[in-house]
């Protein structure tokens, strides 16, 4: 993408957007409209633990990033869309809080979730932490995920949620998240991202073996 396409899908932009606190409209993740508003992260460092006992499996990862820029698209045009540190503090200290690790964003393939206790959610300085402790290796969601992070042929996540509270620059080529929604959302391990700074791990418990881990490098794409 040209700066000058950027620069003038930001003049448009000022233009027509009433006050910088206004969300972006028609917002994803790609300039094909049919594109999903999902941010994308890519992950660095994956690794796959296995349980002592051999009976489970343990996914780390981070879902987004914070403070780092990435692309996204708009009515439009493009500009960079970057996560603040803290944005999802409110979200994620709601007690109801659901949310579902999925593959692809597909809510019929979930691996872990906050309401059972098998998926937990907590923000670091650096983004969003994922981690699932226990994953069932005869789940079949998680028996065909499992070799492709491994292999690193699969090295992104991304995460689904809603923008409660952010603003544009003054010249309106960037937008910054200042409260995001993931309630409801899900945070997914996916094929390609936006955001190239998370990272994530499918590990054993620190009861296994050393022998067992497996590092494959990722790229994102928060997932924004």
């Amino acid at each position: 993408m040209t700066a000058l396409t950027r620069a003038a899908a930001a003049a448009d932009r000022a233009q027509h957007i009433r006050q910088r606190a206004d969300r972006p409209s028609q917002r994803r993740c790609a300039e094909a409209p049919a594109a999903r508003a999902t941010v994308r992260a890519t992950l660095s460092g994956v690794q796959l633990r296995e349980s002592g006992d051999g009976g489970t499996l343990e996914f780390v990862g981070q879902a987004t990033v914070y403070e780092q820029a990435y692309e996204m698209w708009d009515m439009f045009g493009p500009y960079t869309e970057v996560v603040s540190e803290g944005a999802g503090a409110d979200s994620l200290a709601r007690a109801d809080l659901d949310v579902p690790l999925v593959l692809g964003h597909d809510q019929l393939r979930r691996l872990a979730r906050t309401t059972n206790g098998s998926l937990f959610l907590t923000e670091s300085a650096t983004g969003l932490d994922v981690r699932a402790p226990a994953l069932d290796p005869a789940d079949y969601d998680v028996a065909y995920i499992a070799p492709k992070l491994r292999a690193g042929l699969v090295d992104e996540m991304s995460f689904a949620f809603r923008i409660e509270s952010g603003q544009w620059s003054p010249d309106y080529t960037e937008y910054r998240i200042n409260r995001y929604d993931i309630h409801r959302g899900d945070v997914a391990i996916v094929g390609y991202g936006a955001n190239p700074y998370t990272t994530s791990t499918l590990r054993q418990p620190a009861a296994a073996t050393q022998s067992s881990r497996a590092r494959a490098l990722l790229e994102i794409a928060l997932a924004r």
